[in-house]
């Protein structure tokens, strides 16, 4: 019952957050909005041209990086496998950043989204690659591997801003601490089609991630195919990964609070946990941008600044518990 009531908790929290958060910041322009919905006006194009596609765009992207949370945890049965700490993060950011310096110039469908995906998914195929040498499937190695990636990503990007003009290394670099500009429902409305795909894969697995969870002897002897799950799963958080990172930037953490703090709240079940951590993680990461936008106005602060200064914490307190291999 209690875990009820807190699943309904989350989904009001969630809804206040998307209806109240754009109406934070220039109270002038607000008004004058909510008077005038005329879009020739100034500040109805701030308020329906900026603020509500922004909110949208945050939305999405805290719900794609949690729903990638959830599956990558019980997966690996560690709460702190996320995107970010197995290297397909740094692996989206390395094929943007290429984007950005060789390939801006030419005209290529979508070309930061492909790009960021071909940049996950070589990621993925890395780390299972370097699982995959040693005999036998350890989730030990893997997340070392994933580790190891995402160093190796990191200093690649490093050389392509050594080797980039000073206006390309500043795009990389403001955009690698995870920013928000977004102009019109373009970005949403592509951003929500790649995210519903990546949930919608997710959520199929649920059963098979609650096996997962406990042991892949158990859910291989409850007739699950734990090869085939994996790959599923590396294939779904790719392409959540690759549009977030794309439009977004490489933000951390958001994948591993969301999570752990709905877990406490849900429980374990992924068909309750994992739409939890999707209403949770969206409205989590749009309060951040709420706060990075507002906390030093006019000016603008990177929507990863703050998440790093939250999630970092609970990083370092994650890890002293020392139960990082424990069954979730």
């Amino acid at each position: 019952m209690k875990r009820k009531i807190a699943f309904i908790l989350i989904i009001i929290f969630a809804i206040l957050v998307v209806a109240v958060t754009p109406f934070i910041g220039s109270t002038k322009v607000l008004l004058s909005a909510i008077k005038d919905i005329d879009l020739a006006t100034t500040a109805g194009q701030i308020f329906y041209s900026l603020r509500l596609p922004r909110v949208f765009t945050t939305f999405l992207a805290g719900a794609a990086l949690a729903c990638c949370g959830v599956a990558l945890q019980a997966m690996f049965k560690n709460p702190l496998a996320t995107p970010f700490t197995l290297g397909i993060s740094g692996g989206a950011a390395f094929g943007a950043a290429v984007y950005v310096i060789f390939a801006a110039s030419v005209s290529i469908f979508y070309g930061p989204i492909v790009f960021s995906f071909a940049g996950s998914l070589g990621a993925v195929i890395l780390v299972y690659g370097l699982t995959r040498i040693k005999k036998g499937f350890s989730v030990g190695t893997m997340l070392l591997a994933g580790v190891a990636v995402n160093f190796f990503f990191s200093s690649l990007i490093m050389f392509l801003q050594y080797i980039s003009d000073f206006t390309q290394s500043f795009r990389i670099i403001h955009w690698l601490m995870g920013s928000v500009d977004v102009t019109g429902f373009h970005t949403p409305r592509v951003l929500f089609v790649l995210t519903s795909v990546g949930i919608v894969i997710i959520a199929a697995q649920s059963l098979n991630l609650n096996l997962m969870s406990i042991s892949d002897e158990i859910a291989a002897a409850r007739g699950v195919n734990v090869k085939r799950t994996r790959k599923i799963i590396f294939l779904a958080t790719s392409i959540m990964v690759a549009g977030v990172v794309a439009f977004c930037g490489p933000i951390g953490f958001v994948g591993l609070m969301a999570p752990h703090i709905c877990r406490l709240l849900v429980g374990h079940d992924h068909k309750i946990l994992t739409p939890a951590a999707i209403l949770f993680g969206g409205a989590f990461l749009t309060l951040c941008d709420c706060v990075a936008r507002t906390i030093i106005a006019p000016a603008e602060m990177p929507v990863g600044v703050i998440t790093a200064l939250l999630g970092g914490p609970l990083f370092v307190w994650l890890l002293l518990k020392g139960n990082s291999e424990a069954n979730l």
